[in-house]
């Protein structure tokens, strides 16, 4: 088989590797930012297997993947290496009709690739580091339709937003590694800082943040040269309190309470602001300090830095947005299907029943994403508070007896709940709630069902438990899209266990999940918190 990428490229390969390396994202660990996207494409496109993948040297390395379950493969079977060579990417209708992947393995194999749609990954300077795709084993002559199109287009431009975010908070905690160094050696420094004042100030000139240090009562003495660059003021002039007028008029009455609280209790500042650049402009800055002290605890001087966040900030607001114009987009995706199987329900009669299915489940899935999806100042009343508990009443209220009351009673620990595992449980419990109202508990008027819930130490429990329905002679034959769905949901996605007991007076269900899997991003923020 040929070298998939010996064609010609508009770009030398030394200076795409050295900026797919810089990154700093080959071999790292799966993160739910990149597997919700690949798990979201897959869903619109209707395909088996969705790729976030990084063409690297001899390998293509996928971040975040579904239907694979591998993390990475040769090179020489690799479909996105030949999209590199496109401008945005590349759309394979049916494999086996394509010269390029003659011979290739992943082709000719039972079943093998056929379909294949990936957009790719650019750096803001042009260099192509790989692909958000798609792939079918079945071929499609006529390719994605316009509205996935523009999901995979959109969603590709969300996964460079978040590895240029990833980028910069990388090079952020470095700076501020650096800092942390300097200053469990700063002690010392104050203890000799007569004798080495020439050596300290070369060690703070040579840190790429800005140096300052104070006095034990807040006056500004010090500054490094990085200050002097940065601002432009002449040497002296911000000594003192002459710092505050540096800051935007908007954020000066807030780093002075902050400042000052920290002089009071001794603790460390930390606070973001914009300071004004020598070229006029105000730029977001991350300013940190910390207290020295002698043996007897007293305070002995204060050391910080200010850090130039302003390119961070900007990819923030930029993600932020992102996520807005995305959201939006699949609200708007949500209310188009529903209304297209509504119309092919009065067009086809005998399918209303299957219709009527389809339509409860994209509801359970529009409910989800309107609890957490993004919101502005208008929209946020509307939604309540992000907690387990809350999330499932509102989704049970449908089956609620003719009083209003509700037939699906929770009880017991009650969780912090987040986007990343708002569809996976609703997709769950949308399943067993729609099974207990056609075959369980709920098709009774005297039906109901228990749903408690319990911390045990690092795993969350909820037991399912229907009373009052029709008696259960035994486990179905043979397994449902239904059950399949609610399997995937908690296994697949939530990285749980689900266990099913069909006893003759009701299904038990209980779902073993890890402890973090309902708030995964606040697990990740405490360990990322963690002290070193």
């Amino acid at each position: 088989m040929t070298d998939p990428i010996a064609e010609p490229a508009r770009w030398d390969e030394s200076e795409r590797l050295a900026a797919l390396r810089d990154y700093g994202i080959l071999d790292t660990a799966r993160e739910a930012a990149f597997d919700d996207v690949v798990a979201l494409i897959a869903r619109i496109c209707e395909t088996p297997i969705a790729v976030v993948n990084l063409i690297d040297s001899g390998r293509q390395w996928f971040k975040a993947e579904v239907g694979l379950g591998v993390r990475e493969t040769p090179l020489a079977t690799s479909f996105c290496a030949h999209a590199l060579l496109n401008e945005d990417g590349l759309v394979v209708p049916d494999a086996t009709r394509d010269a390029r992947f003659d011979g290739n393995p992943l082709v000719h194999q039972d079943p093998g690739l056929r379909f294949y749609a990936g957009r790719l990954l650019k750096t803001p300077s042009g260099l192509p580091l790989g692909t958000l795709c798609v792939l079918d084993t079945q071929p499609r002559p006529e390719g994605l339709t316009e509205l996935q199109e523009t999901a995979l287009k959109t969603l590709a431009g969300q996964v460079m937003s978040q590895m240029e975010l990833r980028r910069a908070l990388r090079q952020r905690d470095e700076g501020r590694d650096a800092l942390e160094r300097a200053l469990e050696a700063s002690d010392d420094v104050a203890a000799r800082l007569r004798a080495s004042e020439a050596q300290f100030r070369v060690l703070a000139d040579a840190m790429p943040q800005m140096v300052w240090s104070t006095r034990p009562d807040g006056f500004h003495d010090y500054y490094n040269a990085r200050w002097y660059e940065f601002t432009g003021v002449p040497a002296g002039s911000t000594d003192g309190e002459g710092w505050n007028d540096m800051f935007h008029p908007d954020d000066q009455q807030r780093a002075w309470a902050r400042w000052s609280r920290s002089l009071e209790t001794g603790e460390p500042y930390e606070i973001e602001y914009r300071l004004k650049h020598h070229s006029g402009v105000y730029r977001w800055t991350l300013g940190r300090a910390v207290a020295i002290r002698n043996e007897d605890g007293e305070i002995t001087r204060w050391f910080g830095t200010c850090t130039d966040i302003d390119e961070l900030k900007r990819l923030e607001q930029g993600r932020e947005l992102v996520s807005q114009e995305l959201s939006h987009r699949i609200k708007n995706i949500f209310a188009v299907v529903t209304a297209l199987v509504a119309l092919s329900a009065r067009q086809y009669p005998e399918a209303r029943a299957f219709a009527s299915s389809l339509r409860t489940r994209i509801a359970a899935l529009a409910r989800a994403h309107e609890f957490v999806r993004p919101h502005t100042e208008t929209s946020q009343p509307t939604v309540g508070a992000t907690t387990l508990h809350t999330f499932l009443a509102d989704l049970f209220r449908a089956y609620s007896d003719d009083t209003g009351a509700t037939r699906v009673h929770i009880s017991g620990d009650d969780a912090v709940f987040d986007d990343q595992a708002a569809t996976s449980v609703a997709l769950l419990f949308h399943e067993l709630a729609t099974n207990a109202a056609k075959y369980g508990a709920l098709a009774t008027a005297a039906g109901r069902v228990e749903l408690a819930t319990r911390r045990d130490d690092d795993r969350f429990i909820l037991t399912w438990t229907e009373i009052g329905g029709p008696a259960i002679e035994g486990p179905p034959e043979r397994q449902g899209f239904g059950s399949s769905l609610a399997s995937l949901s908690v296994e697949g996605q939530l990285g749980g266990r689900l266990h099913r007991e069909w006893a003759a007076d009701g299904l038990r269900i209980v779902v073993d999940l890890p402890a973090t899997a309902l708030s995964r991003r606040r697990a990740a923020e405490k360990d990322r918190l963690q002290p070193l």
